[in-house]
């Protein structure tokens, strides 16, 4: 198993990923959603405002991951980590978390100072994610499941209060994600 960072050309075999994993696990609407979702971020991968990375197996990508900026007016690096895909028949044997562990360490290398994701805190809790309030960080559109809005510190500081809400990319400005 190898990870790597992904890019445009990658689009295909990711959006596969992805619409495959979330048919499986949340139904085909959701994977047609999600599908497009990442097929518009794979058109837009630029390594800076949206970065993707993959990992492979015997030359198949079985689970791939999306960090999108999240821009605020200070002068801090904030990413948002989704979403998130493994092959349906590698579930439940650590792939996603090591690509995530690969990804953040990534991210801490370009001196990012926080990772925040909106997701089930039972999963994201065992890479470090704790919940994350919105007084602290807000998340860029209103959120219907404010509990699972996590957040991890990069630089082993408390995550500061950010007194405004961020913008995100535009894949992710819309309130159906949120």
């Amino acid at each position: 198993m190898n990870h790597k960072v992904l890019n445009k050309n990658s689009r295909k075999e990711v959006t596969n990923l992805f619409r495959s994993a979330f048919s499986d696990s949340e139904g085909e609407s959701e994977g047609r959603l999600i599908g497009n979702l990442v097929s518009e971020l794979c058109l837009n991968i630029d390594n800076q405002e949206i970065i993707c990375f993959g990992t492979f197996e015997n030359g198949s990508i079985i689970g791939s991951i999306f960090f999108t900026r999240l821009q605020f007016k200070d002068n801090i690096r904030v990413y948002m980590l989704a979403p998130v895909a493994v092959s349906t028949n590698r579930q439940g044997k650590g792939v996603g978390q090591k690509l995530i562990k690969y990804g953040l360490n990534n991210l801490k290398s370009r001196s990012v100072d926080v990772v925040t994701t909106y997701g089930d805190p039972s999963y994201y809790s065992r890479v470090g994610f704790r919940p994350l309030s919105e007084s602290t960080i807000a998340a860029p559109l209103k959120l219907s499941m404010p509990e699972g809005w996590l957040g991890l510190s990069l630089t082993g500081e408390p995550i500061p209060a950010i007194d405004e809400r961020p913008t995100c990319v535009r894949e992710f400005n819309n309130p159906v994600y949120w």
